[in-house]
């Protein structure tokens, strides 16, 4: 089984690098059909159309469905039933005693927990931990990753989200964690850090705000940091739910002030 995932850019070429970036996936690995070569219009102004092209991507094992937010359901409560319900199809080995329960190492449930997700998922990825001041950092590499990334990062966000719920359960302090594949948030975090940084130039030579939409809150943070030493512009989530959109204000006499 697959499933399919369209892309529409200015051109098929654009439209493929656009798919790439997105899906992390190798331009040769890439399967895709043309379904718009688009067209430039009258002399580039009237009645021009974007080129179109569908990429297939297998399809997640019928065992688990992650269920990310969409334009009906993007709420906190809806993305967090999803989650519970993944998760209590995960089963961990604790010790009988409730007592050492709360006392497994978090690492360890951690890791099985993402294990077995992955392997409902795809075969042969293998997961690396590391510590890095409070949070547990997982990397996983091998197996199909464009899948366990899923369009935006939104399939690895699901991960990550109830990975954390079955370690933080019965602990009396929360643990932080950090799930990547394949290196793709610090390419994600490379490209945000870059259109927030062309972005706020925008806004300044326009005088007018601009908004990134359908963002959650770990590239939000990424996008608000980038710009929070810029004394020229300030930041604002806005909206309800999971996903919100990301509006750069130019600050008030912040330029011209000489005229």
């Amino acid at each position: 089984m697959s499933h399919c995932v369209e892309f529409e850019e200015k051109n098929v070429e654009m439209a493929v690098k656009k798919a790439c970036e997105e899906l992390n996936i190798p331009r040769e690995k890439l399967k895709h059909n043309v379904i718009s070569y688009g067209s430039t219009g009258i002399f580039g102004l009237v009645g021009t159309k974007k080129a179109r092209i569908r990429v297939t991507l297998p399809e997640p094992s019928p065992k688990v469905v992650f269920e990310t937010p969409n334009k009906e359901q993007e709420s906190e409560n809806s993305f967090e039933q999803a989650a519970e319900r993944v998760a209590s199809q995960i089963e961990i080995s604790h010790d009988e005693d409730e007592d050492h329960r709360v006392a497994d190492d978090p690492r360890d449930i951690g890791r099985e927990a993402l294990q077995k997700i992955i392997d409902l998922i795809t075969e042969d990825a293998t997961i690396s931990m590391e510590k890095r001041s409070n949070r547990i950092i997982f990397n996983v590499t091998g197996g199909n990753s464009a899948v366990l990334i899923g369009k935006r990062g939104q399939t690895l966000e699901a991960i990550q989200y109830i990975v954390e719920k079955i370690v933080n359960k019965n602990r009396k302090g929360r643990v932080g964690m950090h799930i990547d594949v394949e290196g793709y948030l610090e390419k994600r975090r490379t490209n945000l850090q870059g259109l927030a940084l062309k972005m706020a130039e925008k806004v300044k030579s326009t005088g007018k705000p601009a908004a990134i939409g359908q963002m959650n809150a770990h590239d939000r943070r990424i996008v608000h940091i980038a710009l929070q030493d810029d004394n020229m512009v300030r930041t604002q989530s806005k909206g309800e739910g999971f996903l919100k959109k990301l509006v750069i204000f130019p600050k008030k006499n912040s330029s011209r002030k000489e005229k």
